[in-house]
């Protein structure tokens, strides 16, 4: 593991909960789906799904495939729950916001209270490309259900290296944009840079519509299944795009936006984003006055001996969960995590985070 790495599994083993009461027709509306049928649901319930991200899109999507029966799903967050996320991040309580849960550990505990035959692997993560090879070596497919480009194009060269596939999603406003990335068939996230609009408006500026996401997330979990259970030639094969506002959908043919030259996914690949250089350790947060610092190397931290020692300063309030010890100074709140990762709230400047950070931190 490169030093890069900053995270560490919350709950690295499987969750365990007792037996479900027999039940023959759990799934049986849709095995009655005749192109899914009960072949669909064995395979299914063999499967094992990787979502990078646990906000919107990732409650969505896991919600979706937790009830539907998949066997296997790891979950990869960085944040924890907060009161803005409880009006679309659909698997949270006041109670998760109140004692700032981890959206992994918050997202696992919700899920295996609704479907305790699935085994949910919850990791309290920032994906860089070695920690997320790690983690899609055992799975069949990858969720995007981030807020940035820059973790997205980390999932596209993972999966051109392994050659899983994986599918894109994003929403902000009462837009929604969605695809299904198949290597070595369909253009790679890298060829299409120039098609999928990077920039603009973020959640905190535009605002979002929970029906935007729980429309990404039905075209995503619906891809998802076609191809878990063995139905490759059912798959849209388009961009899709719409705005549930103003009631617009466009589907866009992106077949010959595959690049012979591309660095992820042509002839000569290089995967440029699983390279050290592109790598961040300081980064201001999408659409939030918040930036979040890395150490450089791996660290495990003692929480109560952290919280403790901020405490004694005397300079703020602090509290402290199993998972991280939050610090209000009253300008800045500043939050670190057993990995040593910490999320310095209140400020956009990477130089004055930093200095936050060493001060209190080391």
């Amino acid at each position: 593991m490169s030093e890069s790495r900053t995270a560490a599994s919350a709950d690295p083993e499987p969750s365990t909960a007792g037996s479900a009461p027999a039940g023959a027709d759990r799934y049986s509306r849709q095995e009655r789906f005749a192109p899914f049928g009960r072949e669909g649901q064995r395979k299914l319930q063999t499967s094992h799904a990787l979502i990078i991200g646990a906000g919107a899109l990732g409650t969505g999507i896991a919600e979706t495939l937790v009830r539907s029966g998949i066997g296997t799903i790891t979950i990869a967050d960085r944040d924890y729950v907060e009161w803005s996320n409880l009006q679309r991040q659909q698997l949270f309580a006041e109670s998760d916001a109140l004692q700032r849960t981890p959206k992994a550990i918050a997202a696992q505990n919700r899920l295996q209270q609704i479907n305790s035959e699935c085994i949910i692997h919850a990791h309290v993560l920032d994906i860089d490309g070695e920690a997320l090879e790690e983690l899609a070596t055992d799975a069949d497919i990858i969720m995007d259900a981030t807020d940035n480009f820059d973790t997205r194009l980390i999932i596209n060269d993972v999966a051109q290296k392994l050659g899983m596939p994986w599918i894109y999603g994003g929403c902000v406003g009462s837009y929604g944009i969605t695809f299904t990335f198949i290597p070595g068939e369909t253009p790679c996230l890298n060829c299409l840079l120039g098609t999928i609009p990077t920039g603009g408006d973020t959640c905190d500026t535009a605002g979002i519509l929970p029906q935007a996401v729980q429309m990404v997330t039905a075209h995503q979990t619906a891809e998802a299944f076609k191809l878990l259970s063995g139905h490759k030639e059912a798959l849209r094969g388009k961009l899709l795009s719409f705005d549930v506002w103003r009631n617009e959908t466009t589907s866009i043919s992106v077949a010959g936006a595959k690049k012979e030259d591309c660095p992820s996914c042509g002839k000569n690949r290089e995967y440029p984003h699983l390279m050290a250089s592109n790598r961040q350790k300081a980064d201001v947060l999408c659409g939030r006055d918040t930036v979040q610092i890395r150490p450089a190397r791996r660290t495990k931290l003692d929480l109560k001996s952290t919280a403790a020692r901020l405490a004694a300063t005397g300079d703020g309030m602090v509290e402290s969960n199993p998972f991280l010890v939050s610090f209000d100074t009253g300008k800045h709140r500043m939050v670190i995590f057993g990995d040593g990762r910490a999320l310095i709230h209140g400020t956009k400047d990477i130089p004055e985070a930093r200095v936050l950070y060493h001060r209190y931190f080391g």
